[in-house]
């Protein structure tokens, strides 16, 4: 997995997408989504990496089969709140 840290003041959004799918884009009808390198950056990522990452983000973005299952296997995220663009996974997570 790729793993970017993004901070602003005390928030700290967190961008993690599976490695096979940077730089990729995916469209199905109105949803259009882009995996950029920009984004979600070039840093290799650990599962326990992503989860020590979840563990003070307060917001994040998932992108790919791999990197979506492991943050619903952690319990940031519901299955019944991930999307699916052309088969690749997707989904957000906001800690309030």
């Amino acid at each position: 997995m790729y793993l970017k840290t993004y901070r602003h003041g005390s928030e700290v959004l967190i961008a993690v997408c599976d490695c096979e799918i940077l730089g990729k884009t995916f469209i199905e009808g109105h949803l259009h989504l882009e995996v950029s390198r920009e984004f979600f950056g070039e840093d290799k990522a650990t599962p326990s990496d992503v989860k020590a990452a979840l563990s003070i983000a307060t917001m994040a973005n998932f992108m790919g089969c791999r990197s979506v299952e492991h943050a619903i296997s952690l319990g940031y995220v519901e299955r019944e709140n991930v999307i699916s663009i052309n088969g690749v996974l997707y989904a957000q997570m906001v800690r309030m």
